[in-house]
């Protein structure tokens, strides 16, 4: 059995153009996602360079206004030394002054503490080179050898770092 129709030379078949607009449709869709994920990544990096100059300067600010709680803790310590001073002006009373000093110090002390500075320990203290300055040895006069008997300049640590040594006397062996 034959088929009446002529068969076609292959060639002249035409091309279905559903085809070749699907493969135009599919260029469209991966350039359009290609393009769509350029412009994240462009946004993503603009927010990244964002957040980076937002960390410089709060570190900037961090560092360059760090001391402001201590400078507001320690001004009313610097009001009460000038109302001392004004009162020594008017009184010739030296227990009184002496007694405004002590609380004065004591004002000091608290507020540095609150701020994480202590004042490292010497009273019979083991000499220790990482905390202590050893200025001169002396006779203990019953003092273990290498034991601090005297302090000249206290030292403080903040945290964990010594912000100044103290300077301290140790006692000789015998």
């Amino acid at each position: 059995m034959h088929d009446d129709r002529e068969i076609e030379d292959i060639d002249d078949v035409p091309v279905d153009d559903t085809e070749h607009k699907n493969e135009e449709h599919c260029d469209d869709d991966l350039s359009s996602q290609l393009q769509d994920a350029e412009e994240r990544v462009l946004r993503a990096q603009a927010e990244i360079e964002n957040v980076r100059k937002r960390g410089q300067r709060q570190l900037e600010d961090a560092l360059r206004y760090g001391e402001m709680a201590l400078l507001r803790d320690i001004l009313p310590v610097l009001d009460n030394i000038e109302r001392a001073i004004e009162a020594s002006e008017s009184t010739t009373n030296v227990e009184t002054l002496r007694e405004g000093f002590r609380m004065t110090g004591s004002q000091i002390e608290k507020l540095l503490e609150n701020h994480g500075c202590e004042a490292i320990k010497t009273d019979n203290e083991v000499f220790d080179p990482t905390v202590h300055e050893a200025i001169s040895q002396q006779p203990g006069n019953g003092a273990e050898p290498g034991t601090v008997i005297g302090v000249t300049s206290r030292g403080y640590v903040l945290h964990d770092r010594v912000v100044r040594p103290a300077q301290v006397i140790v006692a000789a062996g015998n």
